[in-house]
């Protein structure tokens, strides 16, 4: 608990390697949901609007409407906690207020718009595709960002 009032985790080893072991749990997550939302949707418009509308010439159907329901609901939760327990940890950290809210703003908006931008995509037409790659990107990449700083401040400390 010494942590938590002091933002200091050298008196407590065992501490900092739970952190490390649950940021690189997280970093692992973020890498392998690109890997399954590439193979699951597609990671580029047009495959992502292959997916959601299918493809009469090369006879792929639609996906269904509850797939996509019970795929949304995953990312909103998955995408909440790991942003929740990792950003908590960097919080705890020293860093520069206004670039550290800049970018923790911008990584819960982009986490919590790509599956909603997914919904419109799927009744609104193939122009909230790009919104939906972009804000994907944009949060896994900040996402992954924000773990490896976490992890860099762990093994220095």
């Amino acid at each position: 608990m010494k942590f938590l009032a002091s933002k200091d985790t050298a008196p407590t080893p065992l501490l900092r390697q739970l952190m490390m072991a649950v940021t690189v749990a997280i970093l692992l997550y973020l890498l392998l949901d690109i890997v399954l939302h590439s193979y699951l949707i597609g990671l580029s418009p047009q495959a992502a609007a292959q997916t959601l509308y299918g493809n009469e010439e090369a006879f792929i159907e639609p996906i269904l409407f509850e797939t996509l329901l019970l795929q949304v609901h995953i990312d909103l939760f998955m995408a909440l906690v790991a942003l929740l327990i990792l950003v908590a940890v960097y919080l705890r950290m020293k860093h520069k207020e206004k670039v550290r809210k800049t970018m923790l703003h911008s990584l819960f908006l982009a986490a919590l718009a790509a599956p909603l931008l997914l919904i419109a995509a799927y009744f609104g037409g193939s122009f909230w595709l790009y919104g939906w790659v972009g804000a994907f990107f944009i949060w896994h990449l900040l996402a992954l960002f924000v773990g490896t700083v976490v992890l860099k401040r762990l093994f220095m400390s």
